[in-house]
C-alpha cells in the first residue's frame, strides 16, 4: 500500500517511460500512414473521436469501479480481522474461568498464539507464498497436523473450535461465553472465504484485453483525424491522449489482485505484524515485534 498521495515526476517517469515510448512510436507510425497514404483516400470525420472517447471514458471507468471494490472489499475484510483477533485475545483473556481447572490458563495462552498463527497462514495462502512463519506459533503436533492440509489456515480454525469445546467441557467457559467464542471462529472462518472469493475470482480478462485495444484504436484513429489539421503536432496530441487513457486504465489494473505483493496492494504484511503486536501485548509478551518499515520509504506490503 502506498503512503503517500502524490507521486513525483522521477515515480511517474520511471512508471510510465516504456509506455511513453511506445505511444510516441505507434503515433509517429499513424501520422506517416496518414501524411503518405491515408488522407489521398479518405477523411476521417471529428464526430468519430468524440463518441469514441466518450464511450471508451465510461468502459475504463466501469472496469475502475470494479477493481476498486475489490480492493476496497479486502481493506475492509482484514480490517475486520484484526478486530475480531483483538475480540479473541480478550474473551479468552478475561472471560476463561482459571479455578475450575490449572489447565485453563495454558489452552487460552495456546489458542491465542493459534490466533497469530491462522492470520500468518491465511496471508501466506492468500500470496501463495511458501513462508512458515504461522508454524513458530503452532505446537509440533499441530504444525505436523496442518502442514499437509490443502488448507492451513482452515485447519487451524478446526483445532481452535475443539479447543473451544474442551474449556467448555471443563467448564472453564459457560454457555453464553461458548457461543461468543465459536461467533468468532465462525466470523474468522467467513472472512477467510471471503478472501479467498477475491483471489480465486479471476477478473474477465475480456473486459483488460479489449479495454487496452480500444485505447489503441482511440489513440491511432485521433492520431490521423488530427495529422490533417495539424501535422505532425498531431504525434503530440495522440501520445496526451494516449497516455492518459493508458494510465487511467493502469490505475485499476494495478489494484484489481488487491492481496498480491504489489506497492498498491494492501500491506497485508504489516497488518499482520499490527495485529501480532496487540495480542502480544495483551499476554504481557515482550520485547514486542518490531513494525514493520516502509520499502524505499514509500511503501507497505
Amino acid at each position: 500500500m502506498l503512503l503517500r498521495d502524490k507521486l513525483s515526476l522521477i515515480q511517474v517517469f520511471r512508471l510510465t517511460w516504456r509506455l511513453d515510448l511506445m505511444i510516441i512510436l505507434v503515433c509517429s507510425l499513424a501520422y506517416a500512414a496518414d501524411t503518405y497514404w491515408l488522407k489521398q483516400h479518405i477523411s476521417i470525420p471529428v464526430t468519430m473521436s468524440a463518441v469514441l472517447g466518450t464511450a471508451l471514458a465510461f468502459f475504463i471507468g466501469f472496469n475502475n469501479n470494479q477493481a476498486y471494490d475489490r480492493w476496497w472489499e479486502g481493506r475492509k475484510i482484514w480490517g475486520a480481522l484484526v478486530n475480531d483477533s483483538r475480540s479473541w485475545a480478550r474473551n479468552l483473556l478475561n472471560y476463561v474461568d482459571n479455578s475450575v481447572t490449572g489447565e485453563a490458563p495454558h489452552i487460552a495462552r495456546r489458542m491465542i498464539f493459534r490466533q497469530l498463527a491462522f492470520i500468518y497462514a491465511l496471508n501466506t495462502s492468500l500470496r501463495k507464498d511458501t513462508d512458515l512463519y504461522h508454524e513458530g506459533y503452532l505446537s509440533k503436533d499441530e504444525a505436523d497436523q496442518v502442514r499437509n492440509s490443502t488448507n492451513v489456515p482452515n485447519s487451524i480454525l478446526n483445532i481452535q473450535a475443539a479447543d473451544v469445546q474442551l474449556l467448555r467441557g471443563s467448564g472453564a467457559i459457560d454457555g453464553f461465553c461458548f457461543r461468543e467464542m465459536n461467533a468468532l471462529v465462525q466470523k474468522h472462518c467467513d472472512s477467510m472465504g471471503q478472501c479467498e472469493r477475491i483471489s480465486n475470482t479471476v477478473f474477465p480478462p475480456s473486459y483488460l484485453f479489449f479495454t487496452r485495444v480500444f485505447i489503441w484504436f482511440y489513440v491511432i484513429l485521433n492520431t490521423l483525424m488530427l495529422a490533417e489539421s495539424i501535422g505532425y503536432w498531431s504525434v503530440v496530441f495522440g501520445w496526451a491522449v494516449g497516455f492518459i487513457f493508458h494510465v487511467t486504465h493502469q490505475n485499476g489494473v494495478s489494484i484489481m489482485n488487491p492481496f498480491e505483493k504489489e506497492p498498491t496492494s494492501l500491506p497485508l504484511d504489516s497488518i499482520c505484524r499490527t495485529i501480532e503486536r496487540n495480542l502480544l501485548e495483551m499476554l504481557g509478551h515482550e520485547p514486542l515485534p518490531s513494525p514493520l518499515e516502509p520499502i524505499a520509504g514509500q511503501y507497505l506490503l
